[in-house]
């Protein structure tokens, strides 16, 4: 009874927002239009940023990211497009072999300190990231180097161990004050804001960077207040408490009739994630038989309208070439198909299988797909309870401890690389949370990451996208919309296809 009304409630809040974006929704950024310098807003997030905010030694939670793009710029960074464009530096050359990259630093560039940038700066930073004092990288993909120096003042010449045709991505890491020691509780940068000061679990609070290299931001102060209940969320942005928020549902939108809406794509995959090392999920006819059951075309038109993008494996659109659309109905809704897997499993009426969907209560767009997936799989004789968990919780017990048995959540990219999506699938990895160990997938991935031309690379890359999907490793579901409420008297909000939040370009309007 609690599973169909929680349904009803669904498809009512979607009647709802289907009337309300008929007037209200804006597809993509806000339209162009005049922005005035000045005022302060407050950006509403679901979760707390990692402990320490020292970009190198960031967890990689994507919500400190999305922060955190504000604050701090590698030598490159991406565009709204994707494309990786001088920052730090001025421009760059990759050599022919593709094993060094040279780079001429952009003159001007301060620290939010006011230190001008030094090639020392910039040979401290990245040798630290990359671990060639310790031994030890603290930045995932950072291993490859062998070398960083400055041959003069405004050039710096990075060498690595071997060619590597997606390491230019890598260098997005952050340019940092060499020696500098308060990162992780006042971190200085070189980004279009500057840290002002971080509550716990409450707010984290930044300005405008006025000597900024670039086209200076135009808000004044922003805010970013931690509101981890959905519904104390919505009304805050009801009260006009909070400014902006992104990542919202469409049930949420629906009450927000004093915002307009933007849709993009979080670009992330949504899965039904499975430890593959436990029973009942180190069966693969167990794992096809919930790929089966799941219909992810009705959990993206009940939580986003339909605006979702559905997906088959761990890659989302915007990495374009790398996407395997085909794989996208490898398993076709298909509840008869799943109970026949589930019984040659083992799993009847007389011995169902259940488990446990672990799932961040602060995030609403996996709570509601995931029970969603709890009606869906009763259908097919499948006992599915979802249990929501505190983010922390989540993220040191299942994210990082590994102890759960399925959770649905979303998986990025922290630089746009194929690697940076499918490296936490193999076996050697640290992030293989879901414990999949496959010697064929590893060799694909090792192949991928050692190519020397795109062709191979982009070869091996899909081998591991169709391993993943035939394993049936997770249950994947959806790009998932990205649903921005924006204060109407607000214009500038770009979508870019990383997940992270660019404000620099957000005013008020004239």
């Amino acid at each position: 009874m609690q599973n169909a009304k929680r349904i009803f409630v669904l498809s009512l809040c979607l009647l709802l927002v289907l009337a309300f974006s008929a007037c209200r929704n804006n597809d993509g950024d806000t339209p162009e239009g005049d922005a005035k310098a000045g005022g302060e807003i407050t950006v509403g997030i679901a979760a707390d940023l990692d402990s320490s905010l020292d970009p190198h030694k960031s967890s990689g939670a994507a919500g400190t990211r999305e922060v955190l793009f504000n604050v701090f710029e590698g030598l490159v960074k991406p565009d709204t497009d994707g494309n990786l464009v001088p920052a730090v530096a001025s421009s760059y050359v990759i050599n022919d072999e593709g094993d060094q990259f040279t780079f001429t630093l952009r003159e001007g560039v301060k620290f939010h300190n006011g230190d001008p940038v030094t090639a020392e700066d910039v040979v401290w930073s990245v040798s630290r990231a990359a671990g060639l004092d310790t031994g030890t990288p603290i930045v995932n993909g950072l291993d490859s180097i062998a070398s960083v120096e400055a041959t003069d003042d405004s050039t710096v010449v990075i060498t690595l161990k071997e060619p590597n045709i997606e390491f230019l991505a890598y260098l997005t890491v952050a340019i940092l004050p060499a020696g500098y020691e308060q990162q992780d509780t006042a971190p200085i940068g070189t980004g279009p804001f500057k840290f002002v000061s971080r509550s716990a679990q409450e707010n984290i609070i930044l300005e405008r960077f006025e000597d900024y290299w670039g086209e200076p931001a135009l808000l004044d102060k922003v805010t970013f207040k931690i509101i981890e209940d959905g519904s104390a969320l919505v009304m805050a942005l009801q009260s006009g408490a909070v400014d902006l928020c992104a990542h919202l549902t469409s049930s949420q939108c629906a009450e927000l009739g004093n915002m307009d809406i933007l849709q993009g794509t979080m670009n992330l995959v949504q899965a039904l994630y499975l430890n593959n090392a436990d029973a009942p999920f180190n069966d693969v006819k167990v794992r096809q038989a919930l790929c089966y059951a799941i219909d992810k075309q009705q959990i993206i038109d009940m939580t986003s309208d339909g605006a979702g993008v559905p997906l088959g494996s761990s890659m989302y659109p915007a990495f374009g070439k790398y996407f395997m659309d085909e794989l996208t109905d490898y398993y076709p809704y298909d509840p008869d198909k799943a109970k026949e897997l589930l019984a040659e499993a083992g799993y009847d009426e007389s011995h169902p299988l259940s488990f446990t969907i672990t799932v961040p209560s602060n995030y609403t767009p996996h709570v509601d797909a995931a029970q969603i997936m709890v009606d869906q799989l009763s259908k097919v004789g499948v006992n599915a309870k979802m249990e929501q968990v505190e983010w922390a919780t989540w993220y040191s017990d299942v994210y990082q401890g590994r102890k759960f048995q399925s959770t649905v959540c979303g998986m990025d990219a922290s630089t746009m690389t194929a690697r940076a999506m499918l490296e936490r699938f193999n076996s050697a990895s640290p992030k293989d949370f879901i414990n999949f160990v496959n010697a064929s997938y590893d060799d694909a991935f090792n192949r991928a990451i050692s190519a020397k031309d795109e062709d191979s690379q982009l070869q091996a890359y899909q081998e591991c996208m169709t391993i993943l999907t035939e394993q049936a490793a997770n249950v994947y579901v959806q790009d998932l919309a990205d649903l921005v409420a924006i204060n109407p008297a607000l214009t500038g909000y770009r979508f870019y296809p990383l997940y992270v939040m660019d404000l620099s370009g957000v005013g008020f309007r004239e």
